[in-house]
């Protein structure tokens, strides 16, 4: 009896981790044309004094140039994590525990490239300082900023993503509960995501061109985690 009831409290807590995970899915897709809106009216600034003039005109289109919403995107991507984790770990325990772990690293590394609030503080800092001296060492302060920003921690994040994405799409390919056309949809953002947005011309377009696959995969592996929640009830 004792280990019946044992077994069941356990699937209600995988179940909730798909709901959750589902959830989250669909949140990050209604996150997507928000920042694609930002980012087209509000095109970041080529330059670290660019960035200190936008936080002085509205700071926070500023934090929003440098982020803002992956800050918060990022951090519903573990959940939905979890929940992929939670339905296919039956099927492939090991390739999903080396994905999630991947993933999770990746997501952990790229909270070390945000900056937002940092060059927020470095500009105030600038534009009330008086001394021209003390300016010059803000600006440099500033540009070593942006250079973290771009540099090798959002490099690392996004291409553990990519693997990740990619460890999961070839499980599903086994599993009942996902269609082929998920994993495949999964698949294609995560070849596409394997070069970093940040290497030149090249990135910027396999960017772009992961996006669709990656928002029809969201889509449809949110409305299959929520779907398997409600089964199992």
């Amino acid at each position: 009896m004792e280990e019946t009831e044992y077994k069941s409290n356990e699937e209600l807590n995988w179940n909730k981790l798909y709901k959750v995970g589902g959830v989250a899915a669909i949140v990050i897709v209604l996150i997507i044309p928000i920042q694609l809106v930002i980012f087209t009216l509000f095109p970041p600034p080529e330059t670290t004094m660019g960035f200190f003039e936008l936080f002085r005109k509205n700071w926070l289109i500023g934090l929003l140039s440098l982020d803002l919403l992956y800050y918060i995107n990022n951090g519903i991507l573990i959940l939905v994590y979890l929940g992929l984790f939670a339905a296919l770990r039956k099927v492939n325990f090991t390739n999903m525990l080396i994905a999630t772990i991947i993933g999770l690293t990746g997501i952990a590394v790229y909270y070390v490239s945000a900056v937002g609030f940092e060059v927020l503080s470095i500009s105030k800092q600038y534009f009330s300082a008086e001394s021209m001296e003390y300016k010059q060492q803000l600006l440099a302060v500033g540009q070593g900023l942006i250079a973290r920003y771009k540099g090798t921690a959002f490099d690392v994040y996004y291409v553990f993503n990519a693997i990740t994405l990619i460890l999961i799409s070839m499980t599903m390919y086994k599993s009942r509960d996902f269609k082929r056309s998920s994993a495949t949809w999964g698949l294609i953002a995560g070849i596409f995501m394997i070069i970093p947005s940040t290497a030149g011309t090249l990135g910027l377009i396999c960017s772009l061109l992961s996006l669709v696959p990656w928002i029809v995969f969201s889509v449809l592996i949110g409305r299959r985690l929520i779907q398997m929640a409600k089964r199992q009830v």
